[in-house]
């Protein structure tokens, strides 16, 4: 039975940008840039009783009535409702704002009907339709001439499943009130009561560490007028005394629930609406102030409840281009659980809806999107296994304390662009709460770090409106400000900036990020280039997910390294300027059974390395790395020509057992074009099959610019205070660890200084020099005083009893020989077997050196064994019930003496003999 649109969904095809460039092909005076938007809504969501399916159609000017009608049959597209016909699916609506993607639907088999193994019929019938398209013989036969259509209209069906997301946010803490603050609200007319304990705003306490916006808001004169950010978070509340003015209802939606405003309805629902009062809290007698107080924020929620692929695509694509009163930036805290064990990226569709809005957004001139670090430090976890963060199209924001401190929850990776302010030594974020004039005192997290962010850059697009989403990133790296600066984890880059895995290139600091944001001329076009993939010892990676052999991973810690050499050719070829390089991507298939003992690292042509994954304990997995892509920002402005070397190894190298293979990588290199006349819009790249964007060696050079893809699925998102510990506001930062202690820095080779190589560092501090030297002589001279007063103590004992003039046994081993009854040591043999010469006691006086000996004459005489027995009794003199010490407990053994021999069994003159005591 044929599917036909039902007429709302008609009007929404012909308003969508699919259908768009059919009425612009209609006449030669029909504007080519989209209508003006209008609110959109979506169908409600019934996933009890259907499947849904994410429909990609080959590219058709209209998928209702086809334009190819002149073609052979075998090469005409079929048309939307054709297709959906033949897969037995119903047609919902456009899949949000991504060109030829269609969202549809298909009953829920009963289980009565369904098979034991959850066959997905509609997968099946898709994949056997697009099996028999591949037949040698298709074409010649007419009876198949519409599966061959079929095959040529569909480039791909992904079934959806909701999952949910996790928010990435704070709890505890009060602040103090501030005379400083309390001064320049009087100057600005400030009258929201808690401003003053706003500390990211005003510090006080420690000045040089705010984000240093007031200066912008006076002597500028820029609050965020005309910019709009979106809070795809857990809601917002629109009735709040301190966001209703500043709400946009056209570009806020609920896709948790599919109604038109996005009300934060249940108890945990209070994270989006504190994050917009960072950004745009009204200036008013209420709570505090945001950042851009004057810009608007519109409310995207997904965080409440279980949402798919084509949702989260949507929602990160709403209101991304409308021609005037579109969303400027998207502001993101949340992702993977920060558990130290995930790793997860956006699938296939959310990576085409993250460069639709790129490529799309503001007018062309792209979203901004905006991402929180993450919270899952204290646990190992790291921001390159999350895929969002780890993308180029982010900025990807991490923390530090109102002292300037790193907080122990705020994830380092080579994927940190900046470090906004956000809880910690015993302080928090003051904002907006949930509730008419409710405020929030406990807020924070790198949740709270990423909206701190995003109100600086709402103030900067009100400064130059024409940024680009990558003049964004340049201003974050050229403007961030280096703080603590003793801290080791900086490292000198080959352009002369310094960066480090925890801070990023530094601190966010408003007034310079807005002042170079006025004077910026835009970069050139994007370009970039993809290497050639380095197989390593026939490794491969197959459609069914098996890894096969591959370079084994030794154990040690020095693991595998392969190159691979980069030149100006190749450079010029894709046309990418070798002085301007931005991000840079590292592929890798690694076998491995737990996959968190694999460390990666990359060292450029220069001698700079990022580690871009380190050990994390917590991660068990067993998968490996099947072809995840690591980003570094680390490299921004370095040239890339020469030889690139990258290192796996295992950090259980003292478990060989587990060692796995390094199967295979390659790296993309990202940039500004050489020719901005030759350039081109990168897209997502389309496969033959689904399972082709993963397999090993890739079948061609088709490169995804973002590998971290996951099976749609629906999923229940993890909100970002799941992982947060709770004492993220109170427990003290620090500024003197490197991020990851395993790794070395990156540095030029130096000559090997042997025993004394640290030598320099001890140096540098004059306390612990001064220290060590002291200790040196004050060991010497002890050491001086015990020799001499020994030797005379030796001298004294050979005075009273002289020795034979062959014989170098002192007296304490005669004493010895005569307890055990004999004049010979028993147990102590020669290399024949037979009893060898007593050995001397010289060894037992140097083992003695560090043992405590007194003046008295006494003392001197009596044994080794006499000082170690309990009793002070020599050995020999044993109580019928006691157990002493053996005979030769002090003695060296004999070189010659296997183990078994004589000398390890008990005396022979001894009553019980020796034997050990547990």
């Amino acid at each position: 039975m044929r599917c036909y649109l039902p007429f709302s969904l008609f009007l929404t095809v012909i308003l969508h940008p699919s259908f768009s460039s059919v009425v612009a092909s209609t006449s030669k005076s029909q504007p080519t840039q989209p209508p003006p938007f209008s609110k959109r809504s979506f169908a409600k969501r019934e996933y009890t009783t259907h499947d849904y399916y994410v429909l990609e159609l080959a590219n058709s000017p209209n998928p209702l009535r086809s334009s190819s009608t002149s073609l052979p049959n075998h090469e005409r597209l079929m048309l939307l409702d054709e297709v959906s016909e033949m897969l037995g699916v119903q047609i919902v609506e456009p899949a949000g704002e991504l060109e030829g993607h269609w969202l549809v639907r298909a009953e829920k088999m009963t289980l009565g009907k369904r098979d034991r193994d959850e066959k997905d019929f509609v997968l099946d019938t898709f994949e056997r339709l697009k099996a028999r398209a591949r037949a040698d013989d298709l074409q010649r036969r007419t009876s198949e001439v519409a599966v061959h259509q079929f095959a040529s209209s569909v480039k791909s069906l992904v079934r959806q499943v909701p999952r949910q997301r996790v928010k990435r946010a704070p709890i505890d803490v009060r602040q103090n009130d501030d005379s400083t603050a309390r001064v320049v609200a009087s100057r600005l007319g400030i009258q929201d009561p808690l401003f003053p304990d706003q500390w990211h705003l005003i510090n006080d306490d420690f000045p040089q560490h705010m984000m240093n916006v007031t200066g912008i808001w006076e002597e500028l004169g820029l609050t965020g007028k005309g910019v709009i950010s979106s809070l795809v978070d857990d809601g917002l509340d629109y009735e709040s005394e301190d966001l209703k003015d500043n709400f946009d209802a056209l570009n806020s939606y609920d896709f948790n629930t599919h109604v038109e405003l996005p009300t934060p309805a249940l108890p945990a629902d209070h994270h989006g609406t504190r994050c917009a009062g960072q950004i745009a809290a009204s200036k008013n007698n209420v709570c505090g102030v945001g950042i851009a107080y004057e810009s608007r924020v519109a409310g995207v929620r997904i965080l409440s409840g279980p949402i798919s692929d084509v949702d989260e695509a949507a929602a990160l694509n709403y209101g991304y281009n409308r021609t005037e009163g579109g969303v400027d930036i998207y502001s993101c805290s949340w992702g993977p659980p920060d558990d130290g064990k995930s790793m997860e990226g956006p699938s296939p569709l959310i990576s085409k809806a993250f460069i639709n809005g790129i490529n799309r957004g503001r007018g062309g001139k792209g979203s901004i999107f905006v991402f929180a670090s993450g919270n899952g430090a204290a646990k190992g976890d790291q921001c390159n296994f999350d895929g969002y963060t780890n993308s180029i199209y982010s900025v990807t924001v991490s923390a530090v304390d109102y002292k300037g401190l790193h907080p122990y929850y705020s994830e380092p990776c080579a994927a940190n662009m900046i470090v906004a302010y956000s809880s910690g030594s015993g302080k928090h974020i003051v904002t907006t709460d949930r509730g008419k004039s409710e405020c929030a005192t406990t807020h924070g997290g790198t949740s709270a770090a990423a909206p701190n962010a995003v109100g600086v850059i709402a103030l900067a697009l009100q400064a130059n409106p024409e940024l680009s989403w990558r003049d964004v990133q340049y201003i974050c790296r050229e403007t961030a400000r280096m703080i603590n600066e003793d801290d080791p984890d900086w490292e000198e880059t080959s352009s002369g900036r310094m960066y480090s895995y925890k801070y990023g290139f530094g601190a966010m600091d408003g007034w310079n990020f807005v002042q170079k944001a006025k004077e910026w001329k835009s970069v050139g076009p994007q370009a970039w280039f993809h290497t050639h993939s380095v197989q390593l010892g026939s490794g491969t990676f197959n459609a069914t997910g098996n890894f096969s052999g591959g370079a084994s991973i030794p154990a040690s810690k020095e693991g595998i390294k392969s190159t691979l050499d980069i030149t100006a050719d190749m450079l010029s070829h894709s046309n990418l300027d070798q002085n301007k390089l931005e991000h840079i991507q590292v592929r890798v298939w690694i076998q491995h059974a737990r996959r968190g003992d694999v460390e990666v690292e990359i060292v450029s042509p220069n001698g700079v390395k990022s580690v871009l994954g380190a050990k994390r304990d917590n991660d068990a997995n067993q998968d490996g790395y099947p072809g995840w892509v690591f980003m570094s920002v680390k490299h921004w402005g370095e040239n890339p020509i020469g030889t690139w070397t990258i290192r796996v190894s295992d950090q259980s190298y003292s478990k060989p057992e587990s060692n796995g293979s390094f199967i295979g990588w390659s790296m993309v290199l990202w940039g500004t074009a050489l020719d901005a006349t030759k350039t081109r819009l990168y897209e997502y790249p389309t496969y033959e099959t689904d399972s082709d964007r993963w397999i090993f060696p890739p079948v061609e050079d088709n490169y995804s610019d973002d590998g971290n893809e996951v099976p749609s699925t629906t999923r229940l998102p993890t909100r970002p205070t799941e992982h947060l510990p709770g004492d993220h506001g109170t427990a003290e930062g620090e500024a003197s660890n490197p991020a990851f202690g395993g790794s070395s820095p990156s540095s030029t080779p130096t000559a090997d200084e042997g025993y004394f190589a640290d030598l320099s560092k001890l140096s540098s501090n004059r306390k612990w020099f001064g220290g060590a030297i002291a200790v040196v002589v004050l060991f010497g001279l002890s050491a001086a005083v015990y020799f001499w007063q020994r030797r005379r103590a030796i001298r004294r004992r050979m005075a009273y009893e002289s020795l034979a003039g062959n014989d170098e046994v002192p007296m304490t081993s005669m004493i010895e020989s005569d307890a055990l009854g004999g004049g010979r040591r028993a147990g102590r043999n020669d290399s024949t077997g037979n009893g060898g010469a007593p050995r001397s006691g010289r060894t037992r006086e140097l083992y003695d050196a560090f043992g405590e000996v007194s003046d008295s004459d006494d003392e001197d005489d009596a044994t080794e064994e006499t000082r170690l027995h309990p009793s002070g009794q020599a050995a020999g003199r044993v109580g019928e019930n006691e157990v002493g010490f053996h005979s030769g407990f002090l003695d060296d053994e004999d070189a010659v003496s296997p183990m078994g021999s004589a000398n390890h069994l008990p005396s022979a003159g001894r009553a019980g003999g020796y034997r050990d005591e547990p």
